[in-house]
């Protein structure tokens, strides 16, 4: 791995101009001529059919161009099935039957001249159902959940060692069960989506977090050829996962814009990002943890039941947080869902290990007060040499480092063993921590470069079908390639968003730095070398790179390169890891709790730019509070409906309820991730700051919350050591 100097430097995103002058153009802002504007129906029962709908008013509005409905709407055919027999993601062809499986499902689409007048007709559709009761209440139901995939050879179970030994060698024991609600992932912008046919041709402008995921559902849903189809997202206002596959509301949007050979664009309201674009399911996760007399772990059990819809299968693998996190020879981690008439659940930032971590460091918090040790010793107490759960070395883990840094910087000396040992006057002041990780995945990616020399100036334009979903990939992506050709960030230009361009992943699962900036190091190291060979100058020689251009006598040279991952990354185990130190603050007869204090430490390899990794971390730590302490779909379990429809009635937190937050890099180098030896960053943020809020609590209080959020009312409903 190469020593960067100018990578690590807190570069000003090179986009931020655009931004805050409203010329970043997203999703719903592209100035398309002729374009109608459509506007989604939705069902008002969780389960039934559609006895009759009735369009003759809506037809009759002013600005009406069409009301598509399953009456009229193209036959797309069978939806493609899986191996669990259930839709493929993001490829359920929509309006084909008057079925209703979940509450708010797209029943029709109207199409008019303008959004408010598509609007306003929508209210004049009526409808009468045929109603059935739904499958809505988790306790209810949760006894009917299923093994998912059960023809996997690994399938979704996994173990080592003897569960029942572990159990019979520990001496302590942990055995609790952790609820985590349904989350809504809430981004600042919308999901809006435009569909323009020319001829056979489809252009797609769509807060898409992966293009070619898009792309992939659309030829399907349309039995079209992929490469008829480009989609567009130069800027995308936050996804948080929620944007990483095609919704049905962009399948309504390509059906109109087909039907009527006319543009369309469709962007949903904020009520419908609550029922139409995923969600966090709740998960219930039972934890049985074993200890001997020498504090080692001898049993872990993580087993999590959730549910998923009744046409489509969605599992979140929380327990796999548990697989490699801590050293544990005896394991069983399950999986289970059941079929609910509710929205199929999808990946929400940290997938798996948002939940799962909250589980685990809050049962290691409750085993090391059992045996009176301090949560950190007791952690490196159990720190595995290797992955437990592959046997194979790790490509870096600095855990134990951001734990102990941590602790210094925090200082964890102020915390006293015995809880309820430090009031002031009506507070019970308290401190807690977690450790965390993520996996830290790597995903192959092509780059192009086009040099151009002007006088004394080189300029370089780097272009890739990457996305940036708020998380600084323009800025990083300028800055790798100033950095490996030698020139300033601000005499590069960055193209990404656009599917036509070279293929990358797209961002998600915390692989977008690594990836967009291995793609350009590799492409700028092409050019490079090939301008060396025209120029028949050694390899090794350095050259600034516009005298390398006059020494091939060219001002303009162009080539595309692929990142490939390195030989033996297969070799190792990826992860990356941090630490979260927690104060907060109880009133135990109000229930009201403040966190004064957030201090984090990351291990993540290179650093690209410490401002933007430093924001990422950020809001990881407030997605971690708001998971903790105020966010939850409430729905109602006797309809199927939600009682939290917008961000009114869905809290997020604000300015007030952030105390101060600190956070660390720890210096660490990892030589087989990548090219870049860089980590993922944005989802170890949230991993575990739910579990380190909650130690806190029960380190102020004595009480353990094990079902979040925290809200007042759980806060003082708890007894001591009782969960509610």
């Amino acid at each position: 791995m190469k020593d960067y100097k100018l990578l690590g430097s807190p570069e000003s995103r090179i986009e931020g101009y655009l931004k805050v002058t409203g010329k970043a153009k997203y999703s719903a802002e592209f100035p398309i001529p002729n374009a109608l504007y459509g506007f989604p129906v939705r069902s008002t029962i969780s389960k039934g059919s559609i006895a009759t709908i009735d369009t003759e008013k809506a037809e009759a509005s002013e600005g009406v161009v069409k009301i598509i409905t399953y009456k009229n709407a193209l036959d797309l055919g069978e939806d493609k099935k899986n191996d669990s027999g259930k839709i493929s993601e993001g490829t359920r062809k929509v309006l084909q039957d008057n079925v209703i499986k979940s509450y708010g499902q797209y029943i029709g689409i109207v199409v008019a001249e303008t959004f408010e007048q598509a609007r306003a007709a929508s209210r004049m559709i009526e409808v009468t159902y045929n109603e059935e009761k739904p499958v809505i209440s988790f306790e209810e139901n949760r006894n009917k959940a299923y093994k998912p995939d059960p023809g996997r050879p690994s399938g979704i179970d996994t173990s080592r060692g003897s569960l029942e030994q572990g159990i019979n060698e520990a001496t302590t024991m942990v055995d609790e069960v952790y609820n985590t609600p349904i989350e809504v992932h809430n981004p600042m912008e919308p999901h809006a989506t435009i569909a323009v046919f020319e001829g056979e041709k489809l252009t797609i402008y769509d807060t898409s977090q992966m293009l070619y995921r898009t792309i992939d559902a659309v030829a399907e849903v349309f039995s079209m050829p992929k490469e008829d189809i480009k989609v567009i997202a130069t800027f995308i206002g936050g996804g948080f996962g929620s944007k990483l596959r095609a919704w049905e509301h962009v399948m309504l949007t390509i059906l109109a814009a087909k039907m009527l050979d006319k543009p369309v664009k469709t962007a949903i309201t904020r009520q419908m990002m609550q029922t139409n674009a995923g969600m966090r399911q709740h998960n219930r996760q039972h934890i049985r943890l074993g200890a001997n007399d020498s504090a080692r772990l001898t049993a872990l059990a993580h087993e999590v039941v959730s549910h998923t819809a009744v046409d489509e299968l969605y599992v979140e693998k929380s327990g796999y947080y548990s697989r490699s996190m801590y050293a544990v020879p005896n394991t069983l981690v399950t999986h289970r869902v059941y079929d609910t008439n509710i929205q199929v659940p999808s990946s929400m930032r940290a997938p798996g290990e948002a939940p799962g971590s909250f589980a685990l460091e809050s049962a290691m918090d409750e085993m090391a007060h059992k045996l009176n040790m301090d949560p950190i010793e007791f952690r490196i107490k159990n720190e595995p040499e290797k992955d437990p759960h592959t046997d194979k070395p790790w490509s870096s883990r600095s855990l134990i480092e951001c734990m102990k840094v941590g602790a210094e910087k925090f200082g964890w000396e102020r915390r006293k063993q015995e809880p309820r040992s430090n009031p002031d006057g009506n507070w019970l002041i308290g401190y807690g921590m977690a450790g965390a990780s993520r996996g830290a995945p790597y995903q192959q990616a092509s780059s192009r470069l086009i040099l151009n020399k002007k006088g004394d100036e080189v300029t370089a334009t780097v272009e890739m079908a990457a996305t940036d979903i708020g998380t600084g990939s323009y800025t990083i992506i300028a800055q790798t390639a100033a950095n490996t050709l030698g020139i300033p960030v601000d005499q590069v230009e960055v193209h990404i968003g656009d599917s036509s361009l070279p293929k990358t992943p797209g961002s998600g699962g915390s692989w977008g730095a690594g990836t967009f900036s291995s793609a350009a190091d590799a492409v700028c190291e092409k050019v490079i070398k090939d301008l060396k060979e025209k120029a028949g100058i050694a390899t090794d020689q350095e050259i600034s790179i516009g005298d390398l251009l006059d020494a091939a006598k060219l001002d303009t040279y162009k080539a595309v390169a692929t990142a490939m991952a390195d030989d033996d990354a297969s070799n190792y185990s990826h992860y990356s890891f941090g630490a979260h130190f927690v104060e907060v603050w109880v009133d135990e007869k109000l229930g009201i709790v403040k966190i004064p204090h957030v201090l984090s430490t990351a291990a993540v390899g290179t650093v690209l730019n410490q401002k933007t990794a430093r924001s990422q971390v950020l809001g990881g730590i407030i997605f971690g509070l708001g998971q903790a302490m105020t966010e939850e779909t409430l729905l109602d379990e006797r309809y199927g409906s939600y009682v939290t429809r917008t961000l009114a009635d869905y809290h997020v937190p604000v300015n007030l309820d952030i105390g101060k937050i600190d956070l660390h890099f720890i210096p660490e180098k990892d030589e087989h991730i990548n090219r870049m030896g860089v980590k993922g960053i944005g989802e170890l943020g949230i991993s575990s700051v739910a579990a380190a809020i909650t130690n806190a609590i029960f380190n102020a209080t004595g009480k353990r919350a094990r079902n979040l959020p925290v809200t007042p009312a759980k806060m003082i409903a708890i007894d001591e050591s009782v969960a509610v």
